[in-house]
């Protein structure tokens, strides 16, 4: 079922043409962390009474909410292209977008997938539906991107990730996963509930448009992998797209170019059919 999409040289080539979006950095307070929390928000430069669609678009491990703008500028001329909005929200260095049962200051499930879109939607001129929602990220944001849609499926229509650690259980070393979980044996539910691989097995009521994007020099490779094997086998319908690559910036810079592609037409789709 792997599909390779066309090249999109073209069509990036054509946002060079467009005037760049207006990029805010903002604050959001938490109620649930009791914290303002940075975000860029990327505007497409329109007229301001047009609405949008958003992307809530996630950094990955190490990472922050100016990742995305800083390593790859030209989403700016995505987001006027596909006129849409992207919003980029700090997950922490490593929250893994967990509300964790074991620290009370990380609770960026609640933030990302509620607290987030409400204030956007509050704030910005955006299409407020689920339809007009998509969520994606690389890394720890991809596996963040996957675990909040099929838990939130009533606030995101399109889920996508680059390069996911998509099978925490594996990871016990290194990124943090033990301090937001805990224990692996007094929290083992965690552990293994949490994990994409098998959050995947409690497909939401709400259906969900998903593409998995991994390179084939990638280290978490295995991982996505086995998600997409393990799609296939519940029938759950995505799309699953391998390429030349390693797990680094370059990866994503083109990567992010094939989500939006994607996610824009998914977009224009579901506007039309309502």
């Amino acid at each position: 079922m792997k599909q390779f999409f066309p090249l999109l040289i073209s069509a990036v080539l054509l946002a060079g043409t467009l005037q760049a979006a207006q990029v805010d950095t903002i604050e959001i307070y938490s109620n649930s962390m009791h914290k303002a929390i940075k975000t860029v928000v990327i505007k497409p430069s329109v007229k301001r009474s047009t609405r949008f669609p958003v992307v809530y678009l996630l950094h990955g491990a190490g990472g922050s909410y100016a990742n995305w703008i800083q390593k790859v500028p030209h989403i700016q001329q995505l987001a006027d292209q596909y006129q849409l909005m992207i919003v980029c929200p700090d997950g922490a260095s490593t929250s893994w977008y967990f509300d964790s049962p074991v620290d009370s200051t990380f609770k960026y499930e609640t933030f990302v997938s509620m607290e987030v879109p409400d204030y956007i939607d509050s704030h910005y001129n955006t299409i407020p539906s689920r339809e007009a929602r998509a969520i994606t990220g690389l890394s720890m944001g991809g596996h963040g991107s996957l675990f909040l849609a099929f838990r939130h499926a009533d606030r995101f229509s399109i889920s996508g990730s680059m390069s996911g650690a998509l099978h925490i259980t594996v990871i016990r070393k290194g990124y943090n996963v033990e301090k937001r979980l805990g224990d692996t044996l007094t929290n083992a539910s965690y552990w293994n509930n949490w994990s994409v691989l098998n959050v995947i097995e409690q497909y939401p009521k709400d259906s969900l448009h998903i593409l998995i994007d991994c390179g084939t020099e990638d280290r978490v490779l295995p991982m996505n992998r086995a998600v997409h094997e393990k799609m296939l086998r519940l029938k759950i319908p995505h799309e699953y797209l391998e390429r030349p690559g390693e797990h680094n910036w370059p990866y994503w810079d083109n990567a992010i170019d094939y989500q939006l592609f994607y996610i824009s037409n998914l977009f224009k789709k579901q506007r039309k059919e309502n």
